[in-house]
């Protein structure tokens, strides 16, 4: 007992004592109760004071440390009770401080500004600093704050505009100091990429940054006053119901307050009244737009007669229309009341023949007056016919809103269930234009009818017959207010497009006329109508005007020209195809010439303008043309008509006279490549099949080219590899036999026709087309059934005279293009006032594809520089398309 006491208030003597029994190697029981009764005397010296606690528990360290049995925790990981005290005590009086403090709660928009100017403190400290990385950091940071209002309305931060400022004083004041001092490369990426932020932003907001550098007070006053919410009017008292009861909670039964607290009821007596205030407030600073909507659609529901509905509804279409101008788009629940108001207003208008709602009126009415057929009889103006005209346009409101159902399908994820959501509601668009049709019909307005009528058949040109057909279908419902075009009287969704087309041909309007044509001619591209597109093409002369037209309508033609390119390619038509396609793809811009996206140019940039005009005239993802299916086609068909020219000539000067030098850049790229792998992309299939017809293994292309899975996007894609392989087997047998005729006497037919899998008569056909084209130096023995081949050699001279007609007729073109671009249209040399031109070329091309193949030399056959009698493709697509330049302006 006293050994137990003495451990309690002694620790020397307990160190002493502790030492002796872990030296004792005889007595092993007296180690075990040692470390039994340890934890109890160090309980007991860390319940005393602190000075013998910490003694005792360094000692006991040192006795730990030193004995390399002991298999406790290190005491540094050890709490002591009156540590744990402590810390608890200091929680608990932590809590207690931060309970008793009061709670301030802040709305999002302080929050906002702390932060705004958190982030102002750190792009000013970092200013002054020169540490422009982290300048445009902070930068940055507060971009994305400004650039995110909460509110439409919320005007521009002073912090963002203070920030904009010192920023480009500082980055002006760094232009005085020594230009030779070396900066780091991080720091001079840093401010060149924040000098072109800066002078981006700063034109963008130069109004509100002149106004914050005349008072920066006064104008972060002013910004703080308009997020001030505004004040609450008074809740009126419930209305008293037999002197005990109130009337419920219902929202209902709420009261419009008006000016000075007074209430403000809307009835048929008041509608001209209220609708005036609602004019009149239209377009004010600080107007609540919301607040209009709900006016005129309690005013809608108090109207008793025509006259009333039909002016609430032209304001309250209007008032739809203006409820957020600067938003992207409109929203979808304002965009169907929208369309279910315009339904409503022409069926009133067509059901009453004696209201009209016309765009110009050409006397004053007083609109605080209720107006009928019965007191415009009176009335100078009117008296004549009796109908009570108010001033409006149907047409406009029909075109706002096919324009913002485009600009909604321009801003929605193509890719997402919401843009297929948004694509359905075409049918109820689809059926107010019907519908408005209709009624223009009635009331015989033609200029109205064709506008309305363009906006119809922009909807179904492009569109499969059976798409068409389901649009159509919503209209046999309502026989009654069915335009005369229809798909009933048309019989089919061609015919359709024919009748309204030959409709819009009649109009006076030179720009209907125009997208008119070119939406025919794309139906016809779509329905394989080939020769039919292609000659509207020619005796329209579109190709002529189509630079002087809007960009829309240049857009609508490249378009069209694609498609018609696309149409001759599924028909079979390579060297057409060809032709018609290279316009496009000879420019490196093709989705931007078809809207389907915009193009970074490399030293160009756009200005915040620019590319949202540009934005807008994109077109919606569900009308876009297969870009990699049209460059497959074009590079397929340029494969099959350059691969058998480079193997008909001979000199390397002839070689670089390509028909398609894009095709001819990728066909060099492929063959400097040293190592070429498997195929991965639409390209390498193509550049792959094009090297296999050059070594004479048509087989191999023929693979290639059907193994190409965009095949599979293109209609009757079956008949289309079928065709192809067919063009391969037939191209390949004219690249055998312009490249081995010099070694070759005579060569059978029908071995040719072994080897490419053609019957004998194909073959014939194939070799004879040659000769008389005079490709070929041969002569056909029928009898022997093989071909003879010729060898000319051609003089010096010979070449010489070749060569200077091909540079003659290359000056005579120079010399025609030039002096059309001098006098503006296509006035050439045939042109001329003296009546001396020479009589006019027809449809001859004057493209690159209808350029000859140039000098025959060496020993396969006699030179050649004429064209000979069945040049191929009477030229007239190739050369008047080719002539075209598919550019916008």
């Amino acid at each position: 007992m006293s050994r137990f006491f003495r451990d309690a208030s002694d620790s020397s003597s307990s160190e002493s004592e502790e030492e002796l029994l872990s030296s004792d190697d005889n007595a092993p029981a007296k180690p075990a109760q040692t470390q039994q009764k340890q934890p109890m005397s160090r309980f007991l010296k860390t319940a005393g004071d602190s000075s013998s606690s910490s003694s005792s528990s360094s000692s006991s360290d040192e006795e730990e440390s030193d004995d390399g049995n002991d298999t406790r925790p290190a005491p540094a990981a050890r709490k002591t009770m009156a540590d744990f005290r402590k810390t608890a005590n200091a929680r608990d009086g932590d809590d207690s401080d931060t309970d008793d403090a009061p709670k301030t709660v802040k709305s999002a928009k302080d929050k906002k500004i702390e932060e705004m100017q958190t982030i102002g403190k750190a792009v000013d400290n970092a200013v002054k600093i020169a540490d422009w990385v982290a300048t445009s950091n902070e930068f940055e940071k507060l971009a994305k704050l400004v650039q995110k209002p909460t509110n439409v309305t919320e005007p521009v931060p002073p912090h963002w505009l203070r920030a904009i400022v010192s920023i480009e004083a500082a980055l002006a004041a760094t232009k005085d100091k020594d230009p030779k001092k070396k900066i780091n490369a991080n720091v001079a990426r840093a401010m060149n990429g924040l000098k072109q932020r800066i002078k981006k932003v700063a034109k963008e907001y130069e109004e509100p940054i002149k106004k914050f550098n005349e008072d920066p007070e006064k104008f972060e006053k002013e910004y703080l006053l308009a997020l001030e919410p505004p004040p609450v009017a008074p809740r009126q008292p419930r209305p008293v119901v037999d002197g005990d009861t109130t009337v419920a909670d219902d929202p209902d039964q709420f009261t419009t307050v008006g000016k000075g607290g007074k209430g403000v009821q809307h009835t048929s007596e008041t509608i001209f009244k209220d609708l005036a205030q609602v004019n009149e407030n239209r377009g004010k600073k600080n107007t609540d737009r919301v607040e209009q909507v709900r006016t005129l659609e309690k005013l809608l529901a108090v109207a008793i007669t025509t006259y009333q509905r039909i002016r609430v509804l032209l304001a309250l279409i209007a008032a739809r229309f203006d409820y957020n101008p600067a938003a992207a788009h409109m929203p979808r629940d304002a965009w169907m009341s929208v369309q279910e108001e315009l339904d409503q207003l022409v069926r009133l208008l067509i059901r009453e023949p004696s209201y009209s709602v016309d765009e110009a009126v050409d006397f004053e009415y007083d609109e605080m007056v209720e107006r009928s057929p019965e007191t415009v009889k009176t009335d100078k103006e009117d008296r004549e016919d009796g109908i009570v005209r108010i001033r409006g346009s149907i047409i406009s409101f029909v075109d706002r809103l096919d324009d913002e159902f485009t600009r909604s399908l321009q801003n929605i994820d193509p890719h997402g269930t919401e843009y297929i959501e948004r694509l359905r509601d075409e049918q109820g668009l689809y059926k107010a234009i019907c519908l408005a049709e209709s009624f223009f019909e009635r009331t015989s307005r033609d200029d109205a009818r064709a506008r309305v009528i363009m906006r119809r058949l922009e909807h179904i040109y492009y569109k499969p017959d059976a798409v068409v057909e389901a649009l159509e279908q919503i209209l046999g419902a309502d026989a009654a207010n069915r335009p005369v075009l229809s798909l009933q009287s048309a019989g089919n969704p061609q015919g359709l497009v024919h009748s309204i087309c030959i409709l819009l041909y009649k109009t006076s309007n030179p720009i209907l006329r125009t997208r008119a044509m070119l939406c025919h001619i794309y139906n016809h591209a779509l329905h394989n109508d080939f020769y039919t597109a292609r000659d509207m093409i020619l005796m329209s002369h579109l190709q002529e005007s189509v630079h002087s037209a809007d960009v829309s309508t240049q857009i609508l033609y490249n378009r069209t020209i694609v498609q018609v390119g696309l149409c001759a390619f599924r028909c079979g038509l390579i060297k057409e195809s060809q032709q018609i396609l290279q316009e496009i793809f000879s420019t490196q811009r093709v989705k931007e010439l078809l809207a389907q996206g915009l193009h970074q140019q490399r030293y160009t940039t756009l200005t915040p303008e620019q590319e949202k005009a540009e934005r807008t005239r994109q077109m919606p993802f569900h009308m876009h043309i297969n870009t990699e299916l049209a460059e497959a086609a074009f590079l397929v068909a340029s494969m099959l008509v350059e691969i058998p020219l480079l193997a008909s000539l001979d000199t390397e000067e002839a070689r670089r006279k390509a028909v398609s030098k894009s095709f001819r850049r990728l066909l060099d790229h492929a063959n400097r490549q040293v190592f070429n792998g498997p195929p991965e992309n639409t390209r390498d299939h193509i550049m792959q099949a094009s090297r296999a017809l050059q070594d004479g293994e048509w087989q191999k292309a023929r693979d290639l080219v059907q193994s190409i899975a965009i095949w599979n996007l293109m209609p009757e894609s079956k008949q289309v590899k079928e065709m192809l392989a067919k063009r391969i087997q037939e191209e390949g047998l004219r690249t055998y036999l312009f490249a081995n005729a010099p070694y070759y006497n005579t060569l059978s037919l029908e071995l040719l026709s072994r080897i490419f899998s053609l019957s004998l008569r194909s073959v014939t056909s194939i070799v004879s087309k040659m000769i008389w084209n005079e490709e070929l130096a041969a002569s056909l023995d029928q009898a022997a059934g093989v071909v003879v081949f010729h060898r000319v050699e051609a003089s010096k001279l010979q070449q010489l005279a070749l060569t200077l007609s091909e540079r003659v007729a290359q000056l005579v073109e120079q010399n025609e293009k030039s002096l059309d671009s001098k006098l503006g249209g296509n006035v050439g040399w045939q042109d001329r006032g003296d009546g001396k031109g020479g009589e006019k070329r027809g449809g001859e091309a004057t493209g690159g594809g209808g350029e000859r193949r140039g000098t025959r030399t060496g020993g396969r056959g006699a030179p050649r520089g004429g064209r000979g009698r069945g040049a191929r493709f009477a030229q007239g697509l190739g050369g008047q398309v080719t002539g075209a330049q598919a550019t916008r302006a």
